[in-house]
């Protein structure tokens, strides 16, 4: 009686992670559903409870750590560049004094006007300067000396 309640509950556990992975974009719960699989199967035949959570655990946990990797490398590789992207590699005038120890400092680039920091750590750029932008941090456009 336990096995037939508890494919019951191993078929309602896949159906729900099979759910949840078709809602959230990339994979998540893939590995899962295929454990709960393997857990259900185990309960047809009547496995005892702790070999189906066994099961369920070394197959979710195989999966995962054989495919993850692939799966991340080829599903999600895919970024889509911004037209932030393109101010790197630019030139861009100082409009506010860049100084990293005070934490102030603004630059313009194609007529934008971005907060900067130096890439060097105590850095510093007086206005009028012209520096090279080399990456984004969040909202901070991090330049460097030409």
């Amino acid at each position: 009686m336990l096995s037939v309640n508890m494919t019951v509950v191993w078929l309602v556990a896949m159906i729900i992670l099979l759910v949840i992975e078709g809602l959230i974009p990339g994979l998540v719960s893939i590995w899962f559903a295929a454990g709960a699989l393997v857990a259900m199967v185990a309960a047809l035949f009547g496995a005892p409870l702790w070999l189906q959570l066994v099961w369920f655990l070394v197959v979710s946990i195989v999966l995962l750590a054989l495919t993850r990797p692939l799966a991340k490398k080829y599903v999600n590789s895919r970024t889509m560049p911004t037209n932030a992207d393109r101010t790197i590699g630019k030139e861009c005038v100082v409009t506010e004094e860049i100084d990293n120890l005070r934490g102030t400092g603004a630059v313009s680039v194609d007529g934008k006007i971005w907060t900067a920091r130096l890439e060097q750590e105590d850095g510093r750029a007086p206005k009028g300067s012209v520096v090279k932008a080399v990456r984004i941090e969040g909202v901070r456009l991090i330049v460097t000396d030409r």
